[in-house]
């Protein structure tokens, strides 16, 4: 079969993608086979296909490929999150570009709206998963807002809440102004940011003119020495004023207390009295409690009960009134009595300038601190005191933990258990109810009056709830919740829910594959989303959902910034399949990605990958240009060499698969890697490699072709594309002989000792070759090589060390050989006989250098041997490598110094 020139992707891989699915390669189906399973992380239906994704896809794939071929019955579900914030701000958008405001629909046309945007856009990424060869079930897609998967979200809340671990209050929640839905803590990015800080002095009244502020209209003069207030016609002076640092005063407004703690002897004097708010003139108490900082700042906090969550905490401590000041949207609300509509942040100017106007801004100076963003919209997060649906965490979550702990469930790398942990022993009850329409919605039904609420899938049931209550009600007279409840509340089922664990408990598919084996994905949602399906999995299945979760890094630029396009350091990964193939993206990504280290990408990786796929190519070519010849006997040194790497394969397959077993991802690529560059290509192609114009045995032939099956076999998990073509070019091929559906190589015993003398042989030749080079002796001119050693010297190789390093001979010597070039390989002194003999000087020179490593090498490792505690505590393997590290030393260091004598 004809072969080009070179390798194009882009004629190899749409075809075999088609041919792989028209053959039905990656359906899966329960049978007698012991399943491997993966749930694909489904990514947003907003997205496209982006670094991150490229990555954690390419190790599912290469770890449901290698199943597959390991006899396995693989099973990779792929699916999509229905992503309610992302979504539904694609939608509202889409919407005002036709001039249509949200506000101005139904809920039900909204979602109409939402399903067709679904439609039209929602399956964008999973197409483009199929670009990068990704092998998945594409008949099980799976959605989350899919009729079967959204009822077994509406049943696990009605279930939870029947268990008590459901509840509904008012508490401080995340909320999101631009998203209008508030948040879990988990939602929220905290950045470090340039912010301006605000010093601001409150005049401090005792309890009586407290009392009369209360009731009466008061006017403010505020001078540097002191107040003046005017109230009820009577005048009022004073002095005292207590100073506090914001960087948010436009919550001013909504202030209820000042705090200061109880040994602070600043502000001891301060107990009964009360300071008043700039421009609202609230007089407000103040309360000495322990959890001020009195060395932070002036050591005295405003106390906002209505947006802050330390604050409110106070507050329902000390009975504080809590006055919310900003409004859903972010504007500043009637109870603010100023700026009332106005953005928050452009009233934090406002307000500032107007502080100092009134005399009460001391001073404003720069300050760094962390403020909160939304995960979705980017939006600065506002604390807001809100109505909303909590799960509680403490109960459940306590098997997530303790098998996570004790091993049960594997994080890879270890490294982030007490990560887990931390969260986990510090979990705080989870709010689920967001205030959008693109979701499921909450399955609360409340009574006309708004006083009272059932918990239940239909009107129906609820007017039968209702009246189990003794309330009776009509259709149409109840109000079902308008929240949806939050996407992570839906995807926390997911392994479960993809095959119908809820619908039906009992089913074929989720008794054959959960619980599932590995699960790849991304360090930053390991509590969004990996805690939580370990919750779920415990709480409904009564086991894990998986065994093994594989963390990986983030993709960052050379530069080690995270990508973003508005950094713009984000490459389009399409371009780099339709630039590199995707074979050499594969490989590319995931040359330098060990499990939970970041990922610094550079385009020359892809490079690298796809002059890996050339160098590949370009060996099949080789082999198959060679012509057979039945009558020619096998050479020695092809004999030699196909031995060897009969030997060097199973050596490295048993290590490979330790990589594998390990989850070293990026071990096991170099691994294969560098067995098929260094060893196939570099070594025995070029030792069996026919003379020009010569043919080749039948057996080196064979043999050749049967390695080049294998090493493509280990090869197809990371590359394969161009794996499966080249296997169709070795030899012709049934329908359903494809290199995906092929068994993976067999591991077994190999001769340690014969591959200890080719490394031998190896060092040998390279020895040579350098001499050759520094002496500048051409290749072409065939040289005496004679070797001395006190131990008989192992001669399998010889043949091949006679071809690579083209020798006239190979001889063994019992003396030193005057005037040769020397070298040592182990214990066994080397001559090379030169015409003109050598440069004495600069050979004694080359001599000294080796002679002055080895002494150095001598001496750490009798260093290493005289510690006591290495010698007993180290196993006894290692122990005796050291010793023998040090006698070849010893041997080595003997005899440069007879070759040092020997020149004089």
């Amino acid at each position: 079969m004809e072969i080009s020139k070179t390798y194009a992707p882009s004629q190899v891989e749409d075809k075999w993608y088609r041919y792989w699915m028209d053959k039905g390669f990656f359906r899966s189906i329960p049978d007698e086979r012991e399943p491997y399973t993966i749930v694909i992380p489904p990514p947003n239906v907003t997205g496209v296909l982006h670094m991150g994704h490229m990555l954690n896809n390419t190790i599912q794939d290469v770890l449901i490929r290698r199943a597959r071929m390991l006899g396995f019955n693989a099973c990779w579900v792929p699916g999509t999150d229905h992503a309610s914030i992302a979504t539904e701000a694609k939608v509202v958008a889409m919407l005002r570009e036709k001039g249509i405001k949200k506000s101005d629909l139904s809920r039900d046309e909204f979602l109409k709206h939402a399903w067709e945007w679904k439609e039209k856009y929602g399956g964008i990424i999973l197409e483009q998963l199929k670009k990068l060869g990704a092998s998945c079930d594409w008949d099980r897609t799976r959605f989350t807002m899919e009729d079967d998967l959204s009822d077994a979200v509406i049943s696990v809340f009605i279930d939870l809440y029947n268990k008590g671990h459901i509840y509904r209050g008012v508490r401080m929640v995340n909320w999101d102004p631009q998203g209008k839905t508030a948040l879990s803590d988990e939602e929220v990015i905290h950045k470090e940011v340039n912010s301006r800080l605000y010093h601001v002095r409150y005049p401090v009244i005792d309890a009586a003119l407290a009392e009369e502020l209360k009731s009466s209209n008061s006017a403010w003069t505020i001078a540097d020495d002191g107040w003046q207030v005017t109230v009820n016609g009577r005048t009022h002076n004073g002095d005292g004023f207590i100073t506090i640092a914001t960087v948010r005063p436009e919550t001013i407004l909504g202030d209820t207390g000042v705090c200061v703690h109880p040994d602070d002897p600043r502000y001891t004097h301060l107990r009964g009295m009360f300071a008043v708010i700039p421009m609202v003139n609230r007089p407000v108490p103040f309360i000495f409690d322990d959890y001020i900082d009195m060395e932070f700042g002036t050591g005295a906090l405003k106390v906002t009960p209505a947006h802050d969550i330390n604050d409110y905490n106070l507050g329902v401590k000390y009975g504080l009134e809590v006055i919310d000041t900003i409004n859903d949207d972010g504007t500043m609300s009637a109870a603010a009595r100023f700026y009332v509509g106005e953005d928050r942040f452009v009233v934090r100017k406002k307000i500032a300038k107007d502080l100092e106007a009134s005399g009460h801004l001391v001073k404003a100076e720069d300050y760094r601190n962390k403020v909160g963003y939304s995960e979705r919209t980017d939006a600065v997060i506002e604390p807001k005191l809100s109505m909303q649906w909590f799960l509680r965490m403490e109960q459940v979550s306590k098997p997530a933990l303790d098998n996570v702990l004790n091993g049960n469930i594997q994080l890879i790398p270890e490294k982030f258990i007490n990560t887990y942990r931390h969260w986990m022993e510090n979990v705080r009850d989870w709010c689920i109810s967001r205030q959008l329409w693109w979701g499921q919605r909450i399955p609360a039904w409340y009574s006309p009056d708004g006083t009272d609420f059932v918990v239940c899938k239909t009107e129906t049931e609820a007017i039968r709830l209702f009246e189990t209550k003794g309330k009776k009600f009509g259709t149409g007279q109840l109000r079902q919740d308008e929240d949806v409840l939050d996407t992570w509340f839906s995807s926390w089922l997911w392994p479960i829910s993809v095959f119908d664990g809820f619908k039906d408990p009992d089913n074929k598919d989720i008794q054959y594959y959960y619980p599932t084996n590995d699960l790849v994905t991304a360090p930053e949602i390991l509590f969004f989303w990996v805690a939580r399906m370990i919750i779920a999995g415990y709480e409904y299945r009564g086991e894990k959902p998986f065994t093994n979760v594989y963390l990986t890094g983030i993709v960052r630029d050379k530069l080690g910034r995270k990508m973003s396009k508005s950094l713009g350091n984000s490459p389009d990964p399409l371009n780099l399949i339709a630039n590199y193939g995707a074979d050499g993206v594969r490989v590319g990504m995931l040359l330098s990605s060990p499990a939970g280290n970041d990922l610094l990408f550079d385009e020359s990786l892809c490079e690298q990958g796809r002059n890996f796929a050339n160098k590949v190519w370009n060996a099949f070519r080789l082999v198959q240009g060679w012509q057979v010849d039945g009558s020619l006997k096998q050479p020695a040194e092809s004999a030699a060499a196909v031995a060897w790497f009969k030997e060097r394969f199973l050596e490295q397959l048993q290590l490979l698969n330790d990589h594998y077993a390990k989850y070293r991802m990026s071990d096991a690529l170099m691994c294969t890697y560098k067995l098929i560059w260094d060893d196939f290509c570099a070594w025995y192609l070029e030792i069996v490699k026919p003379a020009m114009g010569t043919g080749m045995d039948v057996q080196t032939h064979q043999a050749t072709v049967g390695f080049f099956e294998e090493l493509l076999k280990v090869l197809h998990p990371w590359m394969p594309f161009i794996t499966e073509e080249l296997y169709h070019h070795l030899g012709e091929r049934s329908g359903s002989d494809c290199i995906i559906v092929s068994a993976w190589p067999k591991s077994g015993t190999f001769d340690t000792d014969l591959l200890g003398a080719f490394a031998s042989a190896q060092e040998t030749i390279t020895q040579v070759r350098n001499l050759r080079k520094t002496r500048n002796i051409p290749f072409k001119d065939p040289l005496r090589l004679l070797r001395r050693s006190e131990q008989t010297i192992d001669s399998r190789f010889d043949a091949v060390i006679i071809k690579m390093a083209n020798l006239e001979s190979l001889e063994s010597t019992d003396d030193k050989v005057a005037g040769a070039l020397s070298f040592l390989v182990g214990k066994i002194e080397c001559f090379l006989p030169v015409s003109g003999g050598i440069d004495v000087e600069a050979e004694k020179q080359r001599l000294l250098k080796e002679l002055d490593y080895n002494k150095g090498f001598l001496k750490s490792v009798q260093a290493k041997l005289a510690n006591q505690r290495f010698v007993e505590n180290a196993k006894p393997e290692v122990v005796e490598v050291e010793r023998r590290k040090q006698s070849d030393a010893e041997a080595k260091i003997r005899a440069i110094e007879e070759q040092l004598a020997a020149l004089g």
